[in-house]
């Protein structure tokens, strides 16, 4: 794996942070199954702690995360494999308020994509690709983009709603798996139920 040149910021503050981190880890006892036998799958989203949203520690649960808490074909790959090797009989579906996926549709992230690859930004309506000067560091866009499902968000009720039964419907799920809905409220850190 080749490293890119440019601050290296990020990586000193990552590294000293683990080193101290590793100083006082006590956690080697911990089995692989996580204890409370639940596994969440929820956002990437930077603002979004799973741990501290459901009162975990390390070794408590399985935290699956992606761009709008999806359940796409590998998140659900990711839970079976969470029952059928490591025991987990329940799973929370977590979504949120001011998800950036409800910002976008499909079509419109492969268009961008299709333009360049570099990142776009938001001018309070929309998003687009700024203007940018042609470098050699700057790649030319794709038009893959279009061939991937983005799982990009309309109605966030219904997105739940739609992945809890993707979930539960699905033919490699066992039936007495118990599968909830939630949405978590950025502004207040609540969650909030949706009810099937």
């Amino acid at each position: 794996m080749t490293e890119k040149k440019g601050n290296n910021d990020n990586l000193a503050s990552v590294l000293e942070a683990n080193r101290a981190y590793a100083e006082t880890f006590d956690q080697s006892h911990l089995p692989s199954p996580p204890a409370k036998h639940f596994a969440i799958l929820t956002c990437m989203d930077a603002r979004m702690d799973p741990a501290k949203i459901a009162g975990l520690s390390e070794g408590d649960a399985h935290v699956i995360r992606n761009a709008g808490g999806r359940a796409s074909d590998d998140a659900i790959r990711s839970l079976i494999i969470s029952h059928k090797f490591l025991g987990t009989t329940e799973w929370f579906v977590i979504q949120h308020t001011g998800c950036g996926m409800a910002t976008v549709t499909d079509a419109e992230i492969a268009q961008l994509l299709k333009e360049d690859l570099e990142t776009a930004v938001h001018n309070g309506e929309r998003w687009e690709n700024p203007q940018r000067e042609s470098s050699e560091n700057t790649k030319s866009g794709s038009d893959l983009g279009y061939s991937i499902h983005w799982h990009s968000i309309s109605d966030l009720q219904q997105s739940v709603l739609d992945d809890m039964q993707a979930i539960g419907s699905h033919p490699l799920v066992p039936s007495h798996i118990q599968v909830h809905g939630f949405i978590y409220d950025v502004k207040t850190g609540q969650l909030l139920s949706v009810l099937e």
